[in-house]
């Protein structure tokens, strides 16, 4: 299989902080046990980064609540 960059990655989640917590929030996943959505023997967080380059991993964003403090400003 041909080399993972981060560039790659960066392609589907275009937030670098975004894309190591997902990266290890797979990888936690994987090391419990989840099976993987690609075709890897590579380590967990290889397979995961991997997963998230082939498009097969994707973040959803769930609207915060905004206290009343917050609101009122």
């Amino acid at each position: 299989m041909a080399r993972i960059t981060i560039e790659d990655c960066l392609k589907k989640i275009p937030s670098r902080f975004a894309l190591v917590h997902v990266a290890a929030q797979r990888s936690r996943g994987l090391i419990k046990g989840s099976p993987a959505l690609v075709k890897s023997e590579n380590k967990f967080v290889v397979t995961s980064l991997r997963e998230i380059a082939a498009g097969e991993i994707s973040i959803v964003q769930t609207p915060t609540k905004t206290s009343k403090k917050e609101s009122s400003r």
